[in-house]
């Protein structure tokens, strides 16, 4: 049986590597569809929301588009879906980014800009947050199946989650702050990190999305 994992395409970002990644750990039938169109969206079996850039010109291209109620659909007729660095922060209530943005709502809390805070060493952080970096798991869940607790994803961001309800929680990381790495609802699932350039651990996580059965 075929079954369509579409990948939102909002017109910002190389979806190079995350489709090609997607592709790598597909199963047999699945077909990874990179697509604009939110008819797309509502035909596919799963969707992956992935995102870079600033989170107003993401809002405001999904909701220009019709893509924000097509992926708000997605995640009501219960199909899995998965966000990524962006697309983790275009889900939660708010963003304190471009003088604040209202953003969908499935997740509860809030994104604060990283260069306010300060290191141990008394200096401000620098920004983005890149580079590797530990997440501890703060819950079983099928999408951290065959990975490591505190294994190390590649993160590249100026803006954290915050503010985040422990039943909502699936990951924690820190830098300067403790800050959601990975929150889960129900048959959603999204991540702070790229998971297409982990190496092993983000392509597991990718395969163990692709297989998941919410």
């Amino acid at each position: 049986m075929t079954e369509t994992v579409a990948v939102v395409d909002y017109g910002m970002g190389n979806l190079h590597s995350a489709g090609k990644a997607l592709e790598k750990m597909a199963a047999d039938g699945q077909r990874i569809h990179i697509t604009g169109d939110p008819d797309a969206l509502r035909a596919a079996d799963r969707v992956v929301f992935p995102g870079v850039g600033a989170i107003r010109d993401c809002i405001k291209v999904i909701t220009e588009t019709g893509l924000d109620r097509a992926i708000l659909d997605a995640i009501d007729a219960h199909k899995p879906v998965l966000g990524i660095c962006v697309g983790m922060q275009a889900m939660m209530d708010h963003s304190e980014e471009n003088d604040g943005v209202d953003c969908l709502g499935v997740f509860a809390g809030r994104v604060r800009f990283f260069g306010e805070q300060y290191g141990e060493t008394g200096g401000r952080l620098k920004v983005p947050h890149m580079g590797w970096n530990q997440v501890r798991q703060t819950v079983d869940h099928p999408l951290w199946d065959g990975i490591d607790d505190n294994s190390r994803f590649y993160f590249v961001h100026s803006y954290c989650a915050v503010e985040v309800p422990e039943e909502e929680m699936a990951g924690r990381c820190e830098y300067g702050l403790p800050f959601a790495a990975a929150v889960a609802k129900h048959n959603v699932f999204a991540v702070q990190f790229h998971p297409e350039k982990s190496a092993d651990a983000g392509l597991r996580l990718l395969g163990n999305f692709l297989r998941w059965q919410p």
